[in-house]
């Protein structure tokens, strides 16, 4: 039902759906060279100008297709969840053209709000529509552009899709702000974990002064005992799996950036498999030692382990679990490089004996591990303001684009 004073109309009616140029013709005669933005430009909300390729055309296609001031870009295709993402060209680069891949869309200004035109289709209603008609290939979905001309189009007034498109600039710009914060913090704790974990800034002892004496270089088989994980052959015998009742089973997938576990792993193992894998407590330090080689985590529950997951048992010298993460997490940073193979890297539990770390004393590794504790937990409050000003403003564009919630106009 469409709300009082609002219209429903095809897009091809109110604004002129553009095709990009196609690249790849040659032998052009006096060729103009211009950035021209490709599928990988066009975000869900916003330009990715980071990369911006060049593509040669002859003068009269630079003037027939140049993107203007409030072109609403919306790609032909991608994943599921992100089709029909775009965003308001702002006239970034001049002149700017768009692939044919990529759909520029012009609407009459007497009639249709760039702004709120691209809010409209990054919102569940634009989205649903969007999947619905869309050609799906594996985990991949398009539309062309006769779906796109068709895309009905919720039209209120003017001056309240202005209204709409203003209020929820003001959510984007929190949002926005509240990323910069996140990776500003991010970096301001790369920096701090640099200096901290090298012994170059020392922190305050408990009597206030600085913390003294050097650090003690240590290989990795005299600081800890440690062992792969391992799984019930054949690899493939789904008696060894229960998705229902079964245990957590930790593979390389399940170990999260945030030195954590995803909260739910893609496995769980059969009581048949327990008896032949590998049992690790919760708070155990482990490292991924294939693939995405030195992921790190400390484990939050009890599971079972992967073969291609290292996991430290126990500790021969006095060190604090969390400063050992950190330290393992940067040891790895620099190690992986060095791996051998191709796609999949590995590194083998015989080459971890060698690799060697400098500790302080435990006091000092108590400290380090303090201060990068509160640094993580005030990333963790910033990421958890920013999920909820993401799902504040999901919710607010589907009443506000819908109609369901008016908006007062001065």
């Amino acid at each position: 039902m469409v709300p009082e004073g609002w219209s429903r109309i095809a897009l091809a009616k109110i604004a002129e759906v553009r095709s990009g140029v196609a690249k790849g013709k040659k032998d052009i005669k006096n060729p103009v060279q211009v950035p021209y933005l490709r599928v990988a430009n066009v975000q869900d909300g916003y330009i990715d100008l980071t990369e911006v390729k060049k593509i040669e055309v002859e003068q009269d296609k630079l003037e027939r297709y140049s993107l203007k001031y409030g072109d609403v870009l919306m790609n032909e295709g991608g994943d599921y969840d992100k089709l029909g993402r775009g965003d308001v060209w702002l006239e970034q680069i001049q002149p700017c053209l768009h692939q044919n891949h990529v759909f520029a869309v012009r609407p009459d200004s007497r009639i249709l709000d760039s702004f709120f035109l691209a809010a409209l289709a990054a919102s569940y209603y634009g989205k649903t529509y969007f999947l619905s008609c869309a050609k799906r290939s594996t985990n991949l979905a398009s539309i062309n552009s006769t779906q796109l001309k068709e895309f009905p189009t919720l039209v209120p007034p003017l001056p309240e899709q202005r209204k709409i498109a203003t209020i929820l600039s003001t959510w984007d710009k929190a949002i926005s702000t509240t990323e910069r914060l996140i990776d500003n913090s991010k970096q301001q704790k790369k920096a701090l974990m640099q200096q901290l974990l090298t012994g170059k800034k020392r922190l305050l002892d408990d009597s206030g002064k600085p913390f003294e004496g050097v650090w003690e270089e240590i290989t990795l088989e005299n600081l800890a005992k440690y062992r792969r994980g391992s799984f019930p052959q054949p690899y493939g015998n789904p008696a060894w799996v229960d998705e229902v009742n079964g245990y957590p089973f930790i593979q390389v997938y399940d170990i999260d950036k945030n030195m954590k576990l995803k909260p739910d792993t893609k496995i769980k193992i059969s009581d048949a498999a327990i008896g032949k894998s590998v049992f690790m407590p919760k708070e155990t330090v482990i490292v991924s030692l294939q693939g995405s080689i030195g992921r790190v985590a400390i484990t939050q529950y009890d599971a079972y382990v992967d073969r291609t997951v290292l996991l430290f048992q126990e500790f021969i010298v006095p060190m604090d679990k969390v400063f050992f993460a950190y330290t393992i997490q940067k040891l790895f940073e620099i190690e992986k490089t060095k791996a051998p193979g191709g796609t999949i890297k590995t590194i083998t539990k015989e080459v971890l004996s060698n690799f060697k770390v400098h500790i302080p004393s435990f006091n000092e590794q108590q400290k380090i591990s303090s201060v990068l504790i509160n640094a993580d937990q005030e990333i963790e409050v910033l990421e958890q303001q920013l999920a909820d000003l993401k799902q504040e403003k999901k919710a607010l564009m589907q009443q506000l684009l819908t109609g369901k919630r008016r908006v007062k106009l001065e």
